[in-house]
């Protein structure tokens, strides 16, 4: 409560969805400018200049620029091909009136993010490095081809019912066992170890490999589950590629430009994916994006900061787990049975629950941007 000039007593409780009249343009607003200064000032404090070739700010704003350019072409055209998102009946029924927004988003940002980093790299990097590069940005597209796959198989279809889950597993396994054989026969033997806080390594020998192909499916999978609200998924993948970019500098000055390109280009993405949403990324691009975190975070031995980092995909994954596993603990003789959230993933559990979409996609990015200092703090 609160008096005005007049004397007149005002209820100055904010009421869900009005919370400092925020909105997706606004959101969309603080995050550029969020990952912007994050990217100067991790420049600075590296002693690059920000606006140099060897740099994360200037990768990030050009992709950003190409990616948001690109989607005033390629979201039309999704919509003339008539490309549209088929929306589940047991999801929230909010979500029933985004059907027919167009999807598969990520074929013009992913391969926005890929492309520049592989020119930019490759005109300035070392051909060790260089061959990094190439490495992320083959599984990243090829992760990216098995949600294009499932996409095209829902579009076609006009049901929610796309690749089998067992399919859509094995294709995920053989990519990512694929990259872990390349790995094994590029790297030093040394890559089996997982470097931990204070100096701690971890080796882990043989065991590392079916752990690498696991991070790889997981980080992918869940990626894809936080793909659920309007500028949700790709707003906290570019937070979280901003951080590794940081994280990987020291070591490869290839996979810090193609974790910034990334970043970039799901900048440029969320233009037209804010609130409400002109354009659904779809599996291709969730899936994508989580294919380049797990393999950057394997290649430069940071799989620890990667879990940090991706603590929002690590919930949202953790929240269905839960949620099916409780479900069939308590089902009783009728087959029903209890849950322990209204609704999963997590970020449905609070729309059901009163949040705004908005407020949800607030309270992520700044999860997930204290995650990333975290890991800053710590690491660097």
């Amino acid at each position: 409560m609160f008096k005005t000039r007049n004397g007149n007593v005002v209820d100055a409780k904010i009421s869900p969805g009005q919370s400092f009249n925020l909105t997706g343009s606004k959101l969309f607003t603080l995050l550029t400018l969020g990952l912007s200064l994050g990217g100067l000032i991790l420049d600075w404090t590296a002693g690059r200049v920000p606006l140099a070739g060897v740099s994360i700010t200037l990768p990030l704003l050009v992709c950003a620029l190409i990616a948001a350019a690109l989607g005033y072409w390629a979201v039309p055209l999704l919509q003339a091909l008539k490309i549209g998102q088929i929306i589940r009946e047991e999801g929230p029924q909010t979500h029933l009136q985004k059907s027919g927004t167009p999807t598969m988003g990520g074929l013009f940002f992913v391969p926005v993010g890929v492309g520049v980093a592989l020119l930019w790299s490759g005109l300035i990097v070392r051909s060790d490095d260089f061959v990094s590069v190439l490495a992320v940005s083959i599984v990243t597209l090829a992760y990216g081809a098995i949600g294009w796959l499932d996409d095209w198989k829902i579009v076609r279809r006009r049901s929610n019912e796309g690749i089998s889950p067992r399919t859509k597993l094995a294709l995920q396994i053989i990519v990512g066992s694929l990259f872990c054989v390349w790995l094994a026969l590029s790297q030093p033997e040394s890559i089996t170890a997982i470097s931990l806080p204070l100096n701690i390594v971890l080796p882990l020998g043989a065991l590392f490999w079916p752990l690498a192909v696991f991070v790889l499916v997981a980080e992918s999978n869940a990626t894809n589950l936080t793909d659920g609200v309007d500028g949700l998924a790709a707003g906290t993948c570019a937070i979280a590629l901003l951080g590794l970019a940081a994280i990987v500098a020291p070591t490869s000055v290839g996979l810090m430009i193609f974790c910034a390109c990334l970043s970039g280009s799901c900048l440029g993405f969320v233009v037209h994916n804010r609130n409400p949403a002109a354009v659904f990324m779809g599996d291709t691009g969730s899936l994508a994006l989580g294919g380049a975190l797990a393999a950057v975070g394997l290649l430069s031995q940071n799989l620890w900061w990667l879990f940090i980092l991706s603590g929002i995909f690590f919930w949202e994954s953790l929240s269905v787990i839960a949620q099916v596993g409780y479900y069939k603990a308590t089902k009783g003789p009728n087959g029903i049975g209890k849950r322990l959230f209204k609704m999963s993933p997590f970020h449905n559990h609070l729309e059901l629950s009163g949040w705004t979409e908005v407020q949800i996609v607030a309270t992520f990015y700044l999860t997930n941007a204290i995650l990333a200092l975290l890991c800053l703090a710590i690491k660097i």
